[in-house]
């Protein structure tokens, strides 16, 4: 079993690397890969010390899988060279997500998209598939309606650029590369990704399409996102409304029952999630649940989670082991 990562360097890559370890995938040859000015780079990986390879040099090992996490236009140029060779390619990037022929996964959640020819497979925007893991099972039974989303996204959100922000505003010191528009700290942001002609940040409108495109519905959803002073874990309010009437007991059931979430309700001692509480955990945390009195059938929701681990690398890892159990013998 070979295994390539693309963006080996980076916030994700790195922790990519750390969870392919914890999962135990087996992997005989591990290749690592970057960007021209990281070749040549040492990285530990379970022990062993690897050397940083050009992307070229990872096509031409054969990889039976690569995971890419070096952004969009790197995706766009070397995917479809791996796929080509046969290598399943599991992209963290926008690139593919919208292409109808190319599943978009969560595996807990809609793994059954992919198949044995699948060798490009998109993995979602960190929001969506945090928000995704609690709306889901409750879409299943009570047929969600609409979604309103606010996000309070952590600064790891926009990689190394985010923190070095956050940090050196901090100190008090002036930031040389900033990641955003204003001061981060004490501050926060309603702004992810560049605007739309029609006001929505690319953010915002990955998590419209993505949500529908995984769960094959016409839900109307709309977001706003915002940037907040957090090194990591991103948080989102969630106000669902479903087409079924619902029993909030039943509600926290489902939720409680449902693999990869937690549930951390309980008022009264005030227990629920926070993004310290996720930090470096594969879990989605979820609290706050509460009926709306507002809206007929409406449900309220806080949801926690890594943005770096389930967010991005643990997803992409374990779309890599359903592919490797399911098409790779």
């Amino acid at each position: 079993m070979k295994v390539a990562v693309i963006g080996a360097t980076g916030l994700v890559g790195q922790k990519i690397l750390q969870v392919l370890v914890e999962q135990d995938l087996h992997i005989d040859e591990m290749v690592v890969a970057a960007s021209e000015k990281s070749i040549g780079k040492k990285i530990n990986f379970d022990g062993r010390e690897l050397t940083v390879v050009s992307i070229e040099d990872a096509i031409e090992s054969n990889p039976d899988i690569a995971i890419f996490s070096a952004g969009a236009e790197v995706s766009l140029l070397y995917a479809e060279r791996f796929a080509g060779k046969g290598t399943y390619v599991i992209d963290n990037s926008s690139a593919w997500r919208k292409h109808s022929d190319i599943p978009l996964v969560i595996p807990e959640i809609n793994a059954s998209d992919i198949s044995a020819d699948s060798h490009i497979i998109a993995n979602p925007n960190c929001t969506t598939i945090c928000m995704l893991m609690a709306v889901a099972p409750l879409h299943k039974k009570y047929d969600v309606k609409r979604l309103v989303i606010s996000t309070y996204q952590s600064v790891s959100g926009s990689g190394h650029k985010g923190l070095n922000q956050l940090s050196a505003e901090q100190r008090g010191e002036r930031c040389d590369n900033p990641a955003y528009p204003y001061q981060i700290h004490e501050n926060v942001i309603p702004h992810g990704g560049n605007f739309s002609d029609n006001a929505y940040t690319a953010e915002e409108e990955k998590l419209v399409f993505e949500t529908n495109k995984i769960l094959h519905s016409d839900i109307a959803v709309t977001a706003t996102v915002v940037r907040v002073p957090v090194y990591g874990g991103h948080s989102e309010s969630v106000n669902v409304q479903f087409a079924q009437q619902y029993d909030i007991d039943d509600v926290k059931g489902i939720l409680s029952s449902t693999p990869g979430v937690e549930v951390y309700d309980n008022i009264d001692e005030n227990i629920y999630p926070t993004p310290l509480m996720s930090y470096d955990k594969d879990e989605v945390f979820v609290g706050r649940i509460r009926r709306d009195f507002s809206i007929e059938k409406g449900l309220n929701l806080w949801v926690v989670s890594d943005n770096i681990r389930k967010g991005a690398a643990t997803n992409a890892v374990q779309i890599a082991k359903y592919v490797i159990e399911n098409f790779i013998k």
